[in-house]
């Protein structure tokens, strides 16, 4: 059976009041992207040694590293290199919390996935090496700003490169937010990774109006039947973390920058009541399906 996660700024910058709000509700791991409004590459050692004491004296586990790996520019060559720094330290970030997952990415989307395909794979031979070198698994997330933001596409890519080191990080609300690629999240764009996922990132979404814009709702108010995506999870025999990456605010709305681009105070504003009403709601639909 799966096991419950929240990212902690999907709470609070405040890693106490993060930890708080996992311990009433029960959820068993943390996924650490930003505290204290900065991001998990940028911690000092004396920073990542009070995050894992506060961690390990709440009982809790680190479930992953959200590292912005490859949220950038492919054609920048300087940014691209800057990138793999980012992903060294979140690798030794990693091996410090107690996990071995680091998050990643496919590079801004700036044009047609197709056509960019075979250079998104030509970058991935440096990263096979220091992923095998950390020894940790990196989960390459489907993200609808990125190249690849479908079930579909993730699963052509992971063929084509084809390691062992190399798995899914998969999101169904992401698939929704992908309005070129996109299918429906369950059970279509599931069942094209599901023998490949080694996390799951949880949040919903809808489609608003003509033009079908997606907007972020609570966790199991919107288009995706996480109902069903939860009991074939569970029947599957997936047996890692889904993790709580709220996005929707209950009394703000993000921005599009904040939500490709998150972090921060802002986007925290007005996080910890909404994460605990999708919180509630999941262990509803948890607990229907048990």
């Amino acid at each position: 059976m799966f096991k419950l996660a929240v990212f902690t700024d999907e709470i609070s910058q405040d890693l106490d009041i993060a930890i708080g709000v996992a311990k009433k509700y029960k959820v068993e791991g943390l996924e650490i992207r930003s505290i204290n409004n900065k991001g998990p590459h940028n911690f000092t050692k004396e920073e990542i040694k009070v995050i894992k004491s506060k961690i390990q004296n709440a009982g809790l586990k680190v479930c992953s590293i959200a590292s912005p790996f490859f949220k950038c520019d492919i054609n920048n060559d300087k940014e691209c290199n800057e990138h793999l720094d980012i992903l060294k330290n979140c690798i030794d970030l990693a091996h410090t919390l107690g996990t071995n997952i680091v998050r990643g990415f496919t590079f801004w989307r700036t044009g047609d996935t197709d056509r960019y395909f075979d250079k998104i794979v030509d970058k991935f031979p440096k990263v096979i090496d220091i992923v095998k070198k950390g020894k940790i698994i990196l989960g390459i997330e489907n993200e609808a700003a990125t190249f690849i933001g479908s079930g579909k596409y993730l699963a052509r890519f992971l063929k084509e490169i084809n390691s062992e080191v190399i798995k899914a990080i998969w999101d169904p609300a992401n698939e929704v937010h992908d309005l070129t690629y996109g299918e429906s999240p369950y059970p279509t764009g599931y069942n094209w990774v599901k023998d490949r996922i080694v996390h799951v990132h949880i949040k919903d979404a809808v489609k608003v109006g003509e033009s079908g814009k997606p907007e972020s709702v609570p966790v199991g108010e919107g288009d995706i039947n996480y109902w069903g995506q939860l009991k074939a999870l569970k029947e599957d025999g997936y047996n890692g973390y889904i993790s709580l990456e709220t996005h929707w605010r209950k009394k703000a709305k993000l921005t599009e920058e904040q939500v490709n681009k998150p972090g921060g105070s802002s986007y925290s504003a007005f996080a910890k009541e909404s994460s605990e009403y999708c919180l509630e709601n999941i262990h509803k639909i948890i607990s229907s399906i048990k």
